[in-house]
């Protein structure tokens, strides 16, 4: 599989504009189902793409999450969850 060298959202857009026949992002919004300032977010960089996105342009798309992660150029190999889990307090 080809690989990307440089972190793009923009080049993922123009691909699944492209995978769906979508003429503009206005389209390429209802083909998703994403609002379509998100996409203009997407595209300018201000909102990233987060794993489940990524997951439902998948699905829309019909096609691997790994696709589209080479697409996107993103060179990790797994995402990585931030939130911390509470420890349970029990009681004494």
């Amino acid at each position: 599989m080809k690989q990307f060298l440089s972190y793009a959202p923009d080049r993922l857009l123009d691909t699944l504009a492209s995978w769906l026949h979508a003429a503009n992002d206005r389209q390429l919004s209802r083909l998703l189902q994403i609002s379509l300032p998100v996409i203009q977010g997407i595209r300018s960089g201000r909102i990233s793409v987060s794993p489940s996105l990524l997951l439902l342009m998948a699905e829309c798309a019909g096609r691997t999450v790994e696709e589209l992660r080479t697409v996107l150029g993103e060179r990790r190999m797994r995402a990585r969850m931030f939130h911390k889990i509470p420890p349970i307090h029990r009681a004494a």
